[in-house]
């Protein structure tokens, strides 16, 4: 299955592509944006690196890679759903890395869990998976609230094995990880489906 274009209620998420990459300068550009990965700014070549990189993912497994969103009014940010990559993701069939990354004035604004819990969505129900997890920093608890949000759970704390060059105020408290298994979400979605009739019947009583 190839990658897709996903829609929420407010979002169009649209397959990463070469003509997305300033709308990826511009986000990775803010160094509030950066904080908790690589604590700076990055430069125009270092995004055109990381674009390189996404787009490489995309090709690693039929489905999964980057989504650019975008909103009524224009750009909102990024989210992935990539294999598990780097030493503290072992490398599991059926597995996915879940991630985001938003404009500073699109923070709090709800965005990011809704695209998260679409790409949840897709990942069980369209692709197959088994189990989607994210990780970040410890100290990151907006990221941390977003997970929890999305319907993730909190797995464990971990200190990262990977090499990090840039100096990330807060990495000493290490990492966490967040997780949901298609099981969890097909019984969160058969409660709200549940729900939904309940309301309907006490409606028409």
């Amino acid at each position: 299955m190839t990658q897709r274009m996903l829609h929420t209620r407010r979002l169009t998420l649209v397959p990463l592509a070469d003509e997305h990459l300033e709308l990826e300068i511009e986000l990775d550009s803010d160094p509030e944006v950066m904080r908790y990965l690589t604590g700076r700014a990055l430069t125009r070549a270092e995004v055109e690196r990381a674009h390189h990189r996404r787009r490489a993912a995309a090709r690693k497994v039929p489905g999964l890679g980057f989504w650019v969103g975008f909103a009524e009014d224009g750009f909102v940010g990024w989210w992935i759903l990539q294999p598990p990559h780097g030493p503290d993701q072992p490398n599991i069939a059926e597995e996915a890395d879940l991630g985001y990354r938003l404009l500073r004035r699109r923070w709090r604004c709800g965005y990011a869990s809704e695209g998260a819990k679409e790409l949840i969505r897709y990942g069980f129900t369209d692709l197959g998976l088994n189990r989607i997890f994210g990780q970040t920093m410890a100290v990151n608890t907006a990221s941390r609230a977003t997970m929890s949000a999305a319907g993730l759970s909190f797995v464990r704390a971990f200190i990262s094995a990977g090499a990090n060059d840039d100096a990330v105020s807060g990495a000493e408290q290490g990492e966490v990880e967040y997780d949901i298994t298609q099981a969890k979400h097909r019984r969160g979605e058969a409660a709200l489906r549940t729900q939904a009739s309940s309301g309907r019947t006490r409606l028409a009583g």
